[in-house]
This record gives C-alpha cells, sequence and structure tokens, in this order.
C-alpha cells in the first residue's frame, strides 16, 4: 500500500504545481497581451498553496477596507450626551414666542396638585393601571418625565405669568427610553379618567388625553393632563401639555401649563427647537443662538 506524501513534500508539490500554471499562461499569451492571464494563474497558485485561514481572513475582509482599520465614528443615534452637551442644547429664551422669562431654579419647581394617591378601584385591571396613573403624577411632580436618565441630563424652565415651560434634555438607555415612550403613548387609554387623594384627603380628578407632537425626532409621544381639586382650599385646575421626543439614545421632554390653563403652541414650539438644538449638538456643532423659523 502506497504511502501518502509527508507534509514538506506536499509544500513542494504545490510550488512545483504553481511555478508549471505560471509557465503555462505565459506561453499562451503569445507576448500581445497585458499579462492579465499570468496575474490571475498566479494569484489562483498562491491561494491553493495559502493555509485556509489566511484564504478566509482575505474573503472576510471589508471590501475597500484594511484589515484591521479603526471603526467609524459613533453616529448621533448611538452617541450619549456629555454634560456640557445637554447644557448646549437646552433651548433659550429665543428659542419661545411670548414674553417667557427665564428662570434659575427649575428644579426645584414641584407642584402640589400633582401629589396624591391613586385610587385604585377607578380601575377595571386595578393594580397595574393604577401603578402607570400613580408614575404619570410622580413623574411630572419630580420634572423627570421619562424615569432617572442614566447619563448626562440638564434642565431649563421659564415662566409667563402663572404659566410655567419646563424642558429637560437628557440621556438614557435605550430600552428605558422606548419604554418610556410606549408608557407615554398608553396613558390616554390607560388614565383616561382617575382619582387621587392628597395627604389631607382631599380628592382630585385627573383626565388624560392624546396631544400632538411635532413630527421630529426618532419617536414621540405626547398627553394633555387636567387635574381639577383644590388648592389651599380653594378650587383649582391645573392644565399641562406635555411632549417627548427621542433622538438616538438622548431625549428632549417638555412641560407646559398651569392654572390658567394648556400652553400647547409654546410646548411644541420648545419641542421643536429643542429637538433641533439636540440634533445640532449630537453632530459636532453650535446650535444658533437665534432659531430661523421664528416669526
Amino acid at each position: 500500500m502506497s504511502r501518502r506524501p509527508s507534509h514538506p513534500v506536499r509544500l513542494l508539490a504545490s510550488a512545483l504545481a504553481a511555478g508549471a500554471l505560471l509557465t503555462t499562461a505565459a506561453c499562451s499569451d503569445d507576448g500581445g497581451g497585458s499579462g492579465t492571464a499570468s496575474d490571475t494563474a498566479a494569484e489562483e497558485a498562491a491561494r491553493a498553496a495559502s493555509p485556509a485561514g489566511e484564504r478566509d481572513a482575505v474573503r472576510e475582509a471589508p471590501t475597500g477596507s484594511p484589515t484591521g482599520s479603526a471603526t467609524a465614528s459613533p453616529s448621533p443615534s448611538t452617541s450619549a450626551l456629555t454634560a456640557s452637551g445637554a447644557k448646549a442644547a437646552l433651548i433659550t429664551e429665543a428659542d419661545v414666542e411670548d414674553d417667557w422669562n427665564q428662570v434659575p431654579d427649575a428644579d426645584k419647581w414641584h407642584d402640589s396638585m400633582l401629589i396624591g394617591k391613586v385610587d385604585v378601584s377607578d380601575f377595571l385591571s386595578a393594580k397595574a393601571d393604577a401603578a402607570e396613573c400613580q408614575q404619570l403624577l410622580d413623574r411630572l411632580y419630580s420634572g423627570d418625565l421619562l424615569g432617572t436618565p442614566s447619563g448626562a441630563s440638564a434642565l431649563t424652565g421659564f415662566e409667563q405669568g402663572d404659566s410655567r415651560l419646563l424642558e429637560q434634555v437628557a440621556a438614557y438607555h435605550r430600552t428605558q427610553l422606548d419604554t418610556s415612550l410606549k408608557w407615554l403613548s398608553s396613558l390616554p387609554q390607560t388614565c383616561d379618567q382617575f382619582t387621587a387623594t392628597d395627604d389631607s384627603g382631599d380628592k382630585r380628578t385627573v383626565q388624560v388625553t392624546e396631544a400632538s407632537v411635532p413630527k421630529v425626532g426618532d419617536a414621540r409621544a405626547g398627553v394633555h393632563v387636567t387635574v381639577q381639586g383644590t388648592d389651599g382650599g380653594n378650587p383649582e385646575t391645573l392644565t399641562l401639555d406635555v411632549a417627548a421626543v427621542r433622538v438616538g439614545i438622548n431625549a428632549v421632554a417638555v412641560t407646559g401649563g398651569g392654572l390658567s390653563g394648556g400652553e400647547t403652541d409654546s410646548v411644541q414650539q420648545a419641542t421643536q427647537q429643542g429637538t433641533e438644538r439636540l440634533q445640532t449638538v449630537l453632530a459636532g456643532k453650535t446650535p444658533s443662538p437665534q432659531p430661523g423659523n421664528l416669526d
């Protein structure tokens, strides 16, 4: 029985085969071509003689990119805000019409009309739905509409008479952000109308309806909220317009209104301008101090 040639013999055979292919290609060219056949034969011979792992590496390397090249810069959709970027993305008085005045202590705003424990008996699927509505009141009170940010966050606020306009720009985990936007969108169905009881036992009626949001960013949601009850012994109605927009793993959240009514136009304007500023910052640019689309 014949023996298989050893490894060095097989390598020598491969080399001799490559040389034979080169010689044959050169003879068939008749000296009148550009040498293409010779180059192709050499390539095929070299590929046949190279280890299988090396052939696979060449085949898997991206076309037009050298093996081991640096990865591309992250796109805005995967870039998280820095602290300075979050501040730069905040809207200014120039971004909203009317007589809004920026205030330095918006982080201390907490409306007492939003304090209350949701009455579970108002809901068909009691505990689950009540928890969703309780979360709405708690987040409106705290100012973290989309939950606690996972990264950089900045907040600004404006006053006009008895009304307030609050904007937050922040970075989140993508799953958290998607969950929060889905939650916000579901509230007009889940929390259509319910009752909340404050610490003194006074009842408040809360109504939640859908609100339009400018078609900006990657995803968006908005609601209109009214809270009827007493404040300091006096009957009051708090009206709030709420909007949130996702840009990659970052978001803009705007809330506006007060005891004098909602602020639909200002909230929509602030949401659009805030989203555009956020996109500008994520693109590595500086937002213009004078927006170009205001009347």
